[in-house]
């Protein structure tokens, strides 16, 4: 199975970095995947969710305000202003996670039509975890 290089970062650091067999991305015409050997790209990310699909076929979701995406065959670089991984080893964990992807979504609501969509995949994501 095809993978690829995948990282994450904030201006508060590193969100993710590790392999990944595919990602798909909110980009401003609208959702994108992107497989191993992807022709090369850049691209702006509006609000939404990243979902990176991983080797044992788990899948991660990310929250993202917004951001760029620099796509070559071996490896993607998101770069975001800010951004909130939903996971956690525990419910306490999960919880926390839910509430600051919460803030970030209180935060960006204002100037993005797209944030119900953004709120009802995140319910979804936190039940898949719970």
């Amino acid at each position: 199975m095809d993978k690829f290089k995948l990282e994450i970062l904030t201006p508060n650091g590193v969100i993710y970095n590790d392999e990944a067999v595919s990602v798909t991305l909110p980009g401003e015409e609208g959702e994108f995947g992107v497989l191993a050997q992807h022709s090369c790209l850049t691209t702006l990310l509006e609000a939404g969710v990243i979902d990176i699909e991983k080797e044992d076929k788990s899948v991660e979701s990310i929250l993202i305000n917004w951001g760029v995406v620099q796509v070559d065959e071996e490896k993607v670089i998101v770069l975001v202003e800010g951004a909130v991984a939903i996971r956690g080893e525990t419910e306490s964990a999960v919880s926390k996670a839910l509430e600051d992807a919460k803030e970030l979504i209180e935060s960006i609501k204002d100037n993005n039509p797209a944030i119900a969509t953004v709120t009802a995949r995140l319910e979804s994501a936190a039940q898949n975890l719970l």
